[in-house]
This record gives C-alpha cells, structure tokens and sequence, in this order.
C-alpha cells in the first residue's frame, strides 16, 4: 500500500477513533454506575449522578484519559480539515472570509478542548470551583467552534454550490450543533431548577457530541481519491466552462 494512502486512512480515522474513545468512556462510566447500584456520590446532589460525580471516584483515571484522547482528536480533525482545504483536497479554494472562521472554529476547538482535559483533572468534588469553570470553558469552546464551522460551510457551500458534498455537511452539522446548542441551553437552566433534570441533559448532551465528532470523519472521508490541487483545478476548469457558455450566451442574444 502506498506511503500517501497510509497517511490518507491515518488522518481519516482521527474523529473516528475520538468518537470511539469518547462514547467508550461515557458508557463505561454509565454501566459502573448503574451496576454499583446507582450510588450517591460525595459531590452528587439529585438521584441522579452527574458524568462528573462519576468521574471523581474510582474512575477518575478512566476519565481524564477519555477526555484527553477525545479532546486532541477533535482539535486535529479540523487542523486537519484545514491542512486539506489549504491543500485543495476538500474545496478548490478558500477565500479571506472562509479563512478567517476555519481558524476561529480551530482555536475555538482547542479552547474547549484544553476546557475537557482540565475538567476531568479538577474534579468536582476537590476542586468545585474550577471545575465548574473548565466546564463552561469547554461547552462555550465546543459551541463557537461549531458556530464558526457551521458558518465556514455555509459560504463554502454557497459559493461552490457544484460540490454537493458540503452542503450535506453544512445540513447535518448545523442540525446536529443546534440540537447540542439548545440542550446546553436547557442544562444551564435545570441546573438551578431541577438537579436530575440537568444530569439527564448532560448525559445526553455528552452522548450527542459523538454524533457530531463523526461528522468530521465524513468530511475527511470527502478528500478520499483526490490528490493535492486536483479539486482546484476542477474548480479551475468549471469556472472557464461556465465563463466560456457565458460568453457565447451573450454573443447569440446579441
């Protein structure tokens, strides 16, 4: 097998195996609980346990090592999308707008990525406060990342509407982000109504971002055949096409 098509499949698995990693440790986290009986933890206030009242027991190793692999994995699935966009494999070009948001979306991610890992660290039963903060900082980095990559497919897909693939990517993307975006919502606000409301929400929530870490598989899965520039000379050569039709349109009517 070539060197290049090793490489290919190594950067294609990466929100692949995140995915894997992350629905892995919430569910390993889940079955303990619940085959231990439902427990009430030190830190826990409802009858049901928070990911984070689980996380800061006995399986706090498991936690942090979830969060850490989950974390990097979704911070190099969009450097990735970018190297690829840079090297028009994914999209033929990329304007100055389209830029600007693929780096927030990356910097975004890296925010809440740095957000995960340093929750899982400062649990919630020794470290309350910070915890509770690292949290924010990963929901809000997770949030705009989606913002902003929602966005950068939205004029991509506007401005190349002949590359179909995007737009399902924009469509599902934005479907799943604004799924996410209103239980967060709705978690914030149960925590100070209903304890065991916002722990049902928080699992889910948390369950829901494997969905959306599987969408970058597809879209790395996007760039599977094509070789650096190709798209961009493809690009390169529908424009003509397009300005040539154009032309002699005029030229007849005329």
């Amino acid at each position: 097998m070539p060197a290049s098509r090793c490489f290919h499949w190594l950067y294609v698995w990466i929100p692949l195996f995140g995915a894997f990693i992350w629905f892995g440790t919430l569910l390993s986290m889940l079955i303990t609980w619940l085959a231990q009986g439902r427990p009430r933890y030190v830190s826990q206030d409802g009858s049901i346990a928070y990911i984070s009242d689980v996380g800061a027991d006995i399986l706090k190793p498991l936690f942090i090592a979830g969060c850490s692999i989950t974390a990097v994995c979704f911070f190099a699935s969009l450097v990735m999308e970018r190297w690829l966009r840079h090297s028009g494999r994914l999209i033929p070009i990329m304007r100055k707008r389209e830029r600007a948001f693929s780096i927030l979306a990356i910097l975004s991610s890296f925010m809440g990525g740095c957000g995960l890992i340093l929750l899982s660290v400062f649990d919630t039963k020794r470290h309350t406060s910070l915890h509770r903060i690292f949290l924010l900082v990963f929901m809000v980095g997770v949030v705009f990342s989606a913002i902003f990559t929602v966005v950068e497919y939205r004029w991509i897909s506007k401005n190349f509407v002949f590359v179909r693939s995007l737009k399902k990517a924009y469509v599902v993307k934005a479907a799943i982000a604004s799924i996410l975006i209103v239980l967060a919502v709705a978690f914030g606000v149960a925590l100070f109504k209903s304890t065991n409301v916002g722990g049902v929400l928080e699992w889910t929530i948390a369950f829901g971002f494997t969905f959306y870490l599987l969408t970058f598989f597809y879209d790395l899965r996007m760039s599977k055949g094509v070789r650096k520039g190709e798209l961009t000379a493809a690009y390169a050569g529908h424009e003509l096409s397009s300005r040539t039709r154009s032309t002699r349109h005029v030229q007849s009517t005329s």
